[in-house]
């Protein structure tokens, strides 16, 4: 018989990634990330699979992580990112595939390599390096003069920045073709292999804007011979460069504002000839989406990219000669990423609410009524024991008469005569949108007798620029009013057992957390996973400093904007026994918001508890911490939502 979903199930998961189809067509190479609760560490192997179905080979093996699989131009190798122990930093490895064997190192890059591309030639490498730091290995103090300073994960910003450099496989030499204090990423050689593309913010200071252009370098020159010519003029964003095959034109991603955060813009797919100013703008106003990740066919006429639309994902395929659209991947579906070979074939990243993502082969043909074949099988052995549950899409007016979208988990055996305790689960990233793809979270809700309700509220994705700028110098008013207007829909469907609701979310989920409970006492417990509470409090301690300065403005001029958005502001208002919850050392959102919460809830007298992982950031990536995590999440749940306090 089949069994509910367990916490351990998330350690058995696998996540497949990055799939690249080799240059005969023949094979798809991908990554398969696994968690190691034993030894609390995660890792990541190559794996091939035949394009035509079959039986998947591991490339590498346990116990040393690889990533980024690249195949040479004659598909004779495939390379990879690994930093196996014995080795300084990160470095290229190559498979000869005529051989087999084990990976040999390619690069001895004293700083360790970010990335890298093949030239079309098969000679050289286009490496992604940090400059070296003078300062490493010393006790010293940071000494900072950026005005953006610090990044989660990464600490404390200087001035070492990330530069292309060239290597040449035969002689194993590098030569460096880009400076300056700007970081170059997104390179991409032109299919003669004379020029390389790649994004930069140029500008006079680049922690102050969201401007990137899309630059030329010529990979056979020393650098200091030669700067970089600047191929956009755009003041906004200009990223992702793809060639046309015909070398003469490229692709990219383009945003035009910059009134507003970049993230909330809709971006826009660009097509430029090499030498021209004006770009032409492939995917316009009219279709008021977010389009990402460009990949041309091989014949040129027609670029893929990631749609996202009304919580879904999709896969577009856009012509160059008048934009017109059509879906080649569409429906209750999330496409995470997609690779294009020389032949044509497309192989999609592809999940759906009972499905991780797998790789799938798109079949020829004109629309998306074509489908699908199945490729890869990572989590099938699991899958086959276990019951999931399915998406529910509700849509319905909010209090503005705006339609508003939710997706609703149910409980196994689920019976509409009985009313279940319910969760509203709230995402992060208030320009994020729920979709179709597997949430193992909200899974695990379902399998512990939940009703999971998960709103696309205002300010979210996937339904254009102004549902998403709905909270614009407002957060949490539009939304939390939606999420109530959720609540009430879900207990007007029967779902849900009014004296037992729970509340919660991470990053911005958990933010808005905080807001609705400061407005309403009906949740029963609440769990507000790394959010904010006191918004200037994390002024100079988060890298939002653009963000707040296009949104916001500084606090000490709009300090009663700043106390608007604040929950921290309103905290004697809840009533709702709250469980705060983050990593140490989040920069993103600041473990201080926490504490803050937290100190004002016990204060009040109020029922709270703090939970810190020790040196963990914005996302908990310990294994043992994830395990911690979800335990808790369910042990507050049921002790304050589901068991006999509830709605006392």
């Amino acid at each position: 018989a089949l069994r509910p979903l367990q916490v351990d199930d998330y350690f058995a998961l696998k996540d497949v990634n990055d799939p690249r189809i080799s240059p005969d067509g023949v094979w798809v190479a991908y990554t398969v990330g696994s968690k190691d609760l034993e030894n609390d560490r995660s890792e990541t192997r190559l794996w091939m699979v035949p394009t035509a179905g079959g039986e998947a080979r591991p490339m590498t093996a346990k116990g040393r992580s690889a990533w980024r699989p690249r195949w040479s131009p004659d598909g004779k190798y495939l390379t990879f990112l690994s930093n196996r122990s014995g080795v300084q930093g990160t470095q290229v490895f190559t498979l000869d595939l005529r051989v087999g064997g084990e990976g040999v190192q390619l690069t001895r890059v004293e700083e360790g390599v970010e990335g890298y591309e093949w030239s079309p030639d098969g000679k050289r490498l286009l490496l992604l390096v940090r400059d070296p730091d003078p300062n490493e290995g010393t006790d010293g103090p940071w000494v900072i003069d950026r005005l953006k300073f610090k990044e989660d994960y990464v600490g404390y910003l200087n001035r070492q920045r990330t530069h292309l450099y060239v290597f040449d496989v035969e002689t194993k030499t590098r030569v460096q073709i880009t400076s300056g204090d700007y970081d170059d990423y997104s390179p991409a050689w032109s299919p003669d292999g004379r020029v390389i593309a790649f994004v930069s913010n140029r500008t006079a200071e680049p922690d102050a804007n969201y401007n990137t252009d899309i630059w030329f370098v010529k990979p056979d020159i020393f650098y200091q011979e030669q700067e970089p010519v600047r191929v956009t003029s755009n003041p906004g964003s200009d990223d992702e460069p793809v060639w046309h095959p015909d070398g003469e034109r490229l692709a990219y991603i383009t945003t035009i504002r910059t009134d507003v955060p970049v993230s909330y813009l809709q971006t826009k797919l660009a097509l430029i000839r090499v030498g021209e100013d004006e770009p032409v703008l492939l995917t316009t106003e009219s279709l008021d989406r977010k389009v990402y990740e460009p990949l041309f066919a091989p014949d040129g006429d027609r670029v893929y990219v990631l749609l996202e639309d009304w919580g879904q994902v999709h896969l577009a395929a856009v012509s160059i000669d008048d934009g017109g659209m059509s879906r080649s991947i569409a429906g209750r579906t999330r496409v995470e990423g997609a690779t294009v070979g020389p032949r044509g074939t497309v192989v999609a990243l592809v999940s759906e609410p009972r499905l991780p993502a797998e790789l799938f082969v798109l079949k020829p043909g004109p629309s998306a009524s074509t489908g699908l074949r199945r490729l890869t099988h990572v989590n099938d052995e699991l899958l086959k024991t276990i019951t999931l549950a399915d998406a529910e899409e509700e849509r319905f007016p909010t209090l503005d008469g705006t339609v508003i979208q939710s997706f609703i988990y149910k409980p196994q055996s689920f019976d509409p005569k009985v009313r279940y305790p319910t969760l509203l689960w709230l995402h992060g990233g208030q320009e994020a949108q729920y979709d179709f793809g597997f949430n193992f979270r909200v899974q695990l809700f379902a399998a512990n007798g939940y009703v999971v309700v998960m709103p696309n509220v205002r300010g979210s994705g996937g339904r254009g620029i102004d549902f998403t700028l709905s909270n614009f110098r407002a957060w949490g008013t539009h939304d939390a009013e939606d999420v109530i207007v959720a609540t009430d829909y879900v207990l007007e469907l029967g779902y849900a057992d009014p004296d037992r609701l729970g509340i919660g979310g991470w990053s911005y989920g958990g933010t808005l957390t905080n807001d609705v409970i400061t407005s309403t006492d009906r949740f029963a417990g609440a769990i507000s996973g790394a959010s904010v509470g006191l918004w200037t409090s994390t002024y100079g301690h988060d890298p939002y400093q653009e963000w707040f300065d296009t949104e916001l403005g500084p606090p000490w001029e709009n300090r009663d904007l700043w106390d608007s958005i604040s929950p921290f502001m309103e905290v004697e208002r809840i009533t709702t026994p709250t469980l705060f919850i983050g990593g140490e050392k989040d920069w993103n959102q600041p473990i201080i918001h926490s504490e803050q919460m937290y100190q004002a809830m016990k204060q009040l007298g109020r029922e709270a508890s703090l939970v810190v992982y020790p040196d963990a950031h914005h996302g908990i990536r310990r294994p043992t911490y994830q395990k911690d995590l979800l335990e808790r999440f369910l042990g507050w749940f049921e002790k304050y939502v589901k068991g006999p306090q509830s709605g006392s």
